[in-house]
């Protein structure tokens, strides 16, 4: 029966330098084999920068090892291929149409990042153009497939958000079984056809008008109001002022004012004896 054995990654590279040194002189075998060892450590660190991620392939075949930022120590017939697991924006601009079949230009910003845990999967079946491949894609298909189910005036006024979280639920559900997280979707700007555009503003300054009045109306009701109770009390008041003022305290008030004139010394003629109410007459001399 035969025995196979597996060799580890290190074993291939020791052989290798013993046969070199089998082969040479002394002196320059040991130089050789020095000079070989020196390649094969150069060979052997993997460096991967902040943010990346590094997939290993050996021979070109990946071999589904994922490397964390930092320097490692790997076979050195495997390759290191670098993957940014950083948080990217995708800008793209395109002319959508509504429910109503008007066309409108929508800029949508895709905030996204490679998942790291499937960065090996992403390089192998995708390739380090994921981005072109998949991604830009299928953002172009959400951001139509959602916004043909809209109008375009409640786009242009208060659906935004309902657009975008919807744009959102559909890159995630074709993204991330791609091994792509999907962040945010924000809607910058959207631009109408002038003459729906010019449509919407009219009717919203109508309405802004319409509040407007409403206003002005419930202002001039409560003033009317105001006006109505100012006069209720003055009338009130003058009700209770006339019921309290009889002939007798009037007659009674002349001769208090005639006892004030009798002490005057200003010059003036009273005649006593008014046959109406027997109130004097003052009358200013000329």
């Amino acid at each position: 029966m035969a025995v196979f054995h597996q060799e580890d990654d290190h074993e291939l590279p020791r052989r290798l330098v013993g046969k070199v040194g089998s082969w040479l002189p002394g002196g320059l075998g040991m130089v050789s084999i020095l000079v070989v060892l020196l390649i094969l450590l150069y060979a052997s660190v993997a460096y991967v920068p902040a943010g990346n991620v590094g997939v290993l392939t050996l021979w070109g075949r990946v071999t589904g090892e994922v490397l964390p930022e930092g320097t490692h120590l790997v076979n050195p017939f495997k390759g290191n291929n670098t993957m940014s697991i950083r948080t990217q924006e995708l800008k793209e601009t395109a002319s959508v149409p509504s429910d109503e079949g008007l066309v409108m230009t929508l800029d949508t910003s895709l905030l996204f990042r490679l998942n790291p845990e499937r960065a090996a999967d992403v390089y192998q079946k995708i390739g380090p153009a994921y981005i072109d491949v998949v991604v830009e894609p299928n953002m172009r298909s959400a951001i139509r497939s959602v916004t043909a189910a809209h109008s375009a005036s409640a786009l242009y006024t208060g659906g935004r958000e309902e657009v975008a979280q919807k744009i959102y639920e559909e890159l995630v559900r074709q993204l991330s079984a791609r091994g792509v997280e999907v962040q945010s979707v924000l809607l910058r700007d959207i631009q109408l056809p002038q003459m729906l555009k010019t449509s919407i503003e009219a009717k919203q300054q109508a309405e802004q008008d319409s509040l407007r009045m409403a206003f002005v109306l419930q202002k001039e009701k409560q003033e009317a109001d105001r006006k109505r109770i100012e006069a209720q009390g003055v009338r009130d008041f003058q009700q209770t002022v006339s019921q309290g003022i009889s002939q007798q305290l009037l007659e009674w008030k002349g001769i208090e004012a005639t006892q004030k004139l009798a002490d005057s010394n200003n010059a003036k003629i009273v005649i006593i004896g008014n046959t109406k109410n027997g109130l004097p007459l003052i009358m200013e001399p000329r």
